[in-house]
């Protein structure tokens, strides 16, 4: 879910190696009186082209923002509605780890050098921290809940993802150097399972079960998405999709759908401790396969909404406030046809057009202030890019 800071103006550039023979100076130009004019103006080079946004990523962020969209819409309909339960079972198994990857697979440059602290402050800590208070103000006036206490470190509702990426991609350079990091990672995300101890702190719960899905994003290349992306791959991805709906279908008054949060250990969910390692490992297998079936049906060419995937962060943290919303104002119970399965495709429907629109340049450049704030003012320029100035000055 960030721009590069672009040193001022261009460097000069560097003498020519010597020759042995010097070609002639230039004839210098003439105007109609005889005048010497100087020498012919050599052509401006033309600016560097900027890098090109692949496609392919931004379909998959963006798809998988409507996933995350859909599924919070119908939360409230698993209750009354077996098919909604299998669908949301479904989505949740594999829509944020799809995203967590991709945000991975984007880190892997990730180091300590101050442009990149700066980026990681201003594109994830302040958003985090303007969130988590909007949202609290948000629930005291839309929940009629005035004594709502504010709490940076337990976030409240969407804000964990932008603190457990930023507490992921603070741990990249260990990632990258450590001999065993997925399996590592996997230790971990178990051994968190059953550590009931661990609190609501940074939401570290989900911190650490989500874990191995940004580790294995850090490691993988593009050569590995082009292995996905394959007719074959296709094809084996829509009978896996219709068998998880399948099995979701069956599983779903059997099992308690908190498992796909990875926000609990197994003892506040009530289970065995033996349970915690079986399905993390389990949830983690499910879970990789279908994010490989997701990506194999992300088109890879430029779609209508392409464009919309470089704005899949502003959906994400603004959709929350209708989110909860329609939960306060008691929306689902108010109208009863929302239950009804006419009622659940316009909710669906709903949830994807009003996250599309929050993705969009208008809200972007709306809400920019917020979500990717410059902040220069608060920085001290690195001596490299002072240096950088100073050349570019001379």
């Amino acid at each position: 879910m960030t721009n590069s800071l672009r040193p001022h103006g261009y460097q000069r550039a560097p003498l020519p190696p010597a020759r042995e023979a010097e070609p002639p100076p230039p004839t210098p130009h003439r105007d109609t009186a005889g005048h010497q004019t100087g020498p012919p103006t050599a052509p401006a080079k033309p600016e560097p082209k900027p890098k090109q946004r692949d496609a392919f990523f931004d379909n998959a962020k963006y798809l998988a923002i409507v996933l995350v969209a859909m599924g919070h819409a119908w939360e409230p309909l698993t209750d009354g509605s077996r098919t909604a339960e299998a669908l949301y079972m479904t989505v949740y198994a594999f829509h944020m780890p799809a995203f967590i990857l991709i945000s991975g697979y984007f880190s892997r440059s990730f180091d300590m050098r101050p442009h990149r602290l700066r980026r990681l402050i201003t594109g994830i800590a302040v958003p985090y921290l303007l969130f988590e208070v909007a949202y609290t103000f948000f629930k005291r006036w839309a929940d009629d809940d005035p004594t709502y206490d504010f709490s940076l470190l337990d976030p409240w509702y969407l804000t964990w993802f932008l603190i457990a990426l930023f507490v992921w991609r603070m741990t990249t350079p260990i990632w990258k150097i450590i001999r065993w990091p997925i399996p590592v990672s996997l230790a971990i995300a178990t051994l968190a399972s059953v550590s009931p101890d661990i609190g609501d702190d940074l939401d570290l719960q989900r911190v650490l079960q989500f874990l191995p899905f940004f580790v294995i994003g850090l490691h993988m290349k593009a050569e590995h998405f082009q292995r996905i992306r394959t007719p074959r791959t296709r094809l084996l991805a829509l009978p896996v999709f219709a068998g998880a709906l399948l099995f979701a279908y069956w599983a779903g008054p059997r099992m308690n759908s908190a498992w796909f949060y990875r926000r609990d250990s197994v003892q506040e969910l009530a289970a065995p401790p033996w349970t915690g390692p079986v399905m993390t490992l389990a949830l983690f297998g499910c879970s990789m396969v279908l994010v490989a079936c997701f990506f194999a049906w992300v088109p890879r060419r430029r779609m209508w909404f392409t464009a919309l995937g470089a704005g899949t962060l502003y959906g994400y943290l603004l959709h929350g406030f209708l989110a909860k919303g329609s939960r306060f104002w008691g929306w689902y119970d108010d109208y009863a046809w929302l239950h009804k399965p006419l009622g659940e495709i316009a909710v669906t429907l709903v949830a994807a057009t009003v996250v599309t629109l929050l993705c969009t340049p208008p809200v972007q450049r709306l809400f920019r202030f917020a979500i990717e704030p410059k902040m220069e003012w608060a920085f001290r320029k690195d001596p490299g890019e002072q240096a950088r100035s100073r050349s570019s000055a001379a």
